[in-house]
């Protein structure tokens, strides 16, 4: 299976583009934004566990990351309310089940490099975000590797995002607020990727929270 696997090219997809499947876990829905492989997958899914659901105990063996959007996910060593950003290395396992409220998550697997073997949990919602590199921009910085970067933005309304350096390739997901760019809106739930060389001009239409990766996709699918 192949889905935005090209990634020499730029992807928008926004909540009205969702198209969620049924996983092989009963009350478990994906919604796959980019993926090269099958059931063992690189990947970068929404994933949406309905009430009571749980999934079967597995391996992480690529690594798996994930930020809890709504609801709390747990498994057999915590429970991770929303906000949680939770970095499982290589070889980690683990075996998730989701309480009465269900659970949705934006998760990556099978991207983490050999040596990058630092487990983490982090509270975004209670972090501190320092300055960020422009007027209304803060951050927080969840991890951090010659690989990739990754942080939390948050933007007053009506701030603008800093570019990335030329040749830096770019994930964004939209957590809160909404986004705005070049005549186009991209609200809450949206997953914006950009290519090296990418260029983009966003601003915040609203108060905005985003979870953006920089640095970490490959040149090759």
């Amino acid at each position: 299976m192949r889905i935005n696997a090209d990634f020499s090219q730029p992807v928008t997809i926004r909540p009205e583009d969702y198209a969620w499947v049924a996983s092989p876990a009963s009350g478990v829905d994906r919604m796959m934004l980019d993926r090269i492989g099958e059931e063992v997958a690189r990947a970068t899914t929404i994933v949406r566990f309905a009430p009571d659901s749980q999934f079967d105990s597995h391996e992480h063996g690529g690594g798996e990351e994930f930020l809890v959007l709504e609801g709390v996910f747990s498994d057999e060593h915590a429970d991770y309310p929303a906000g949680t950003y939770v970095r499982n290395p290589i070889g980690t396992a683990h075996r998730p089940h989701i309480g009465p409220e269900g659970a949705k998550i934006l998760v990556k697997l099978h991207q983490f490099q050999v040596d990058d073997t630092e487990q983490k949990v982090i509270d975004t919602r209670n972090g501190s975000y320092a300055e960020g590199a422009a007027p209304g921009v803060s951050e927080m910085v969840l991890h951090q590797v010659p690989s990739e970067t990754v942080r939390m933005v948050r933007l007053a309304a009506g701030a603008d995002l800093p570019t990335p350096e030329v040749g830096t390739a770019e994930e964004i997901f939209v957590v809160e607020g909404q986004l705005t760019g070049a005549g186009d809106a991209y609200p809450q739930g949206t997953w914006l990727r950009s290519p090296d060389n990418a260029t983009r001009a966003l601003s915040a239409e609203t108060e905005a929270l985003l979870f953006i990766k920089t640095g970490h996709l490959p040149r090759d699918a």
